[in-house]
Parts: C-alpha cells; structure tokens; sequence
C-alpha cells in the first residue's frame, strides 16, 4: 500500500495572486480550445524550453487546484482508491476516531478489515459524505418548511 500523504497545501497570501493569474491564463486557454484533448505546455529548461503534452483532465484539474489555492483554502490531492486509516479519514471528516469507528460499526460508511485494522478508501468517505450533506440539506429544508408554516420565517 501506498502511503497517502494528507497535508494540505495552503499557499501563503502572497503566493494567491500568482495562482489567480495563472489560473485566468488556464481558464482562458481551456474555452478557447474545447476540443483539445491534450494540452501542450512549454517547460523551461535551461535555456531550452521542453514541450509537455499533458491531458485536457488534468489541466481542467490544475485550474480547480488554482480555483482553490488562490481563494486561500488549503487544498490535499487523494486517489479515489486510497485506503486511509481510521485516523486519517477521522481528520478528513473533522471528527474524532472514536465517532468515526462508531459510523463504521453501524455500516454508515464502507471499509475493509486487514488484520485487526480497519480501512476505508477515500471514495467510501466521500460518498458518505454526499450522503450525509444531502440528508442535512432535507432536515434543513423540513425546518424552513415548518417555521414558515408556524409563521416563524
């Protein structure tokens, strides 16, 4: 198993004008060629400049990392079929190990045992996130519901 480095990268402020520039530049460069599969990218090196040929995915990637990072939130990269530690995805969720393992017991979130260490790849975490904000979306919208029937909104 890969180890999975979960450090956020946050830029420092005067670092966010630099990824919001680039950023319009990259922006500017995916609407004018939509149809562009590959997008090629001049690297300097030395005094030579080497062309890169990278996917049109991992630019439109690069312009969300940038999005992100220029806006000053921290920002980690995890592979969708990383298999994180009780720990880890406890600190992705923002909540402790013990409230994580008592969601893994009530099946709430998808993981695998090996040995006597419990795993959960990221997609499992992630999908049990969309779940939970969709049903805090519902309750939300029950109460704005019910105080604007009791004449509360």
């Amino acid at each position: 198993m890969t180890k999975i480095d979960l450090r956020p990268v946050k830029l420092p402020a005067h670092k966010q004008e630099t990824a919001n520039h680039a950023l319009e530049r990259v922006r500017t460069y995916l609407a004018e060629h939509q149809n562009a599969s590959q997008i090629r990218v001049n690297v300097p090196d030395g005094g030579e400049r080497e062309a890169l040929d990278l996917p049109r995915e991992v630019v439109e990637l690069l312009a969300t990392l940038l999005a992100h990072l220029g806006a000053g939130r921290a920002v980690s990269v995890v592979p969708s079929d990383a298999e994180l530690t009780t720990q880890q995805a406890a600190d992705m969720l923002n909540v402790s190990r013990p409230f994580l393992i008592g969601l893994l017991d009530a099946g709430e979130i998808e993981y695998r045992t090996v040995g006597t260490h419990r795993r959960i790849t990221a997609s499992s975490l992630l999908a049990y996130q969309r779940k939970d904000d969709h049903r805090r979306r519902l309750v939300a919208d029950e109460l704005t519901q019910l105080g604007q029937e009791m004449g509360m909104g």
